[in-house]
């Protein structure tokens, strides 16, 4: 059953910390194999399943050793259909693998929560396409429709919300929008932005973000911004314009290569973790005032 679903304690205003880059660490410092960065896949073998849970555990422990909340998201950012058949599973299979990715994240939250340490589970869900380019642009109700299969698969579970990551168009983050609000799930939005701080399709973070409160009445909960080096956007999010209060959670790279790096990269790239903690905290004390969730992504 979900915990929060209905008030997520994230909006209180409270530290919450989430996961970093699960590819980065899987591939590069557990030496697993990921086919298309399906970290779902590790599910086959009791391997895979346990450098899973380790993962997850690491975090947990962080946040109960620093006192602060915990949002956790399942191991599912390939886990929609086209991803799935590039890996040859059947819808069914593609369903229980998110479930069973929620079950997991339920056995660590039984495990670590205390009332110091609430832990909210997020149901990932990532792009269709590539994430860096955004090649197919699919309208707004293709989008809802592609997604509807794994967001409503989520509304089953024990999952709080769900949480879009890595988009780089804003018709794939409405019609991810209006498939969760249709499956009566909050919904966090996380962008990924180019050297430049826009998108990959070149519009502005603050033109997204607007573009798709607008679509959706606000639906979603927050935004985010991930997969980007805070040196890539810190230098558009100063100012006073409303979108930029609805930007809550940063999960951004420590590495500060561009993306197009970062594909041809075959070595680990974990940039600096002070100076990263550095622009964190610039940013909460003068850019995004509202900013209460920290994760990282590549390199982290």
């Amino acid at each position: 059953m979900a915990k929060y679903r209905h008030a997520l304690p994230q909006m209180r205003g409270d530290f919450f910390l989430t996961d970093g880059g699960i590819e980065t660490t899987l591939i590069f410092l557990e030496g697993l194999d990921m086919p298309h960065f399906a970290a779902f896949h590790l599910f086959n073998t009791p391997q895979g399943e346990g450098a899973l849970r380790k993962y997850f555990r690491t975090y947990a422990e962080l946040a109960q050793k620093h006192l602060t909340g915990l949002v956790l998201e399942t191991p599912t950012w390939r886990a929609s259909s086209d991803w799935g058949d590039k890996l040859g599973y059947s819808r069914e299979a593609l369903a229980e693998v998110n479930r069973k990715s929620v079950r997991l994240l339920e056995e660590i939250r039984d495990e670590f929560e205390t009332s110091h340490t609430p832990i909210v589970i997020s149901g990932c869900v990532g792009p269709r396409g590539d994430g860096y380019v955004p090649g197919n642009v699919m309208s707004d109700m293709q989008a809802e429709n592609y997604h509807a299969l794994q967001v409503e698969t989520f509304a089953g579970t024990a999952v709080d919300l769900v949480t879009a990551i890595t988009m780089s168009y804003t018709e794939e983050a409405i019609g991810l929008t209006g498939a969760a609000r249709s499956a009566a799930l909050p919904v966090v939005i996380s962008f990924t932005v180019e050297t430049d701080g826009k998108l990959p399709t070149g519009q502005s973070l603050g033109d997204a973000v607007s573009q798709v409160d607008d679509a959706t009445s606000g639906y979603p909960s927050y935004f985010m911004i991930n997969c980007a080096h805070p040196s890539h956007f810190s230098g558009v999010v100063g100012g006073n314009e409303p979108w930029i209060e609805r930007i809550r959670g940063l999960r951004a790279n420590a590495s500060s290569m561009s993306h197009a790096e970062l594909n041809e990269s075959p070595e680990l790239d974990a940039g600096n973790p002070e100076e990263l903690g550095r622009d964190y905290a610039a940013l909460k004390g003068h850019r995004l005032k509202y900013l209460n969730v920290f994760g990282g992504c590549c390199g982290t």
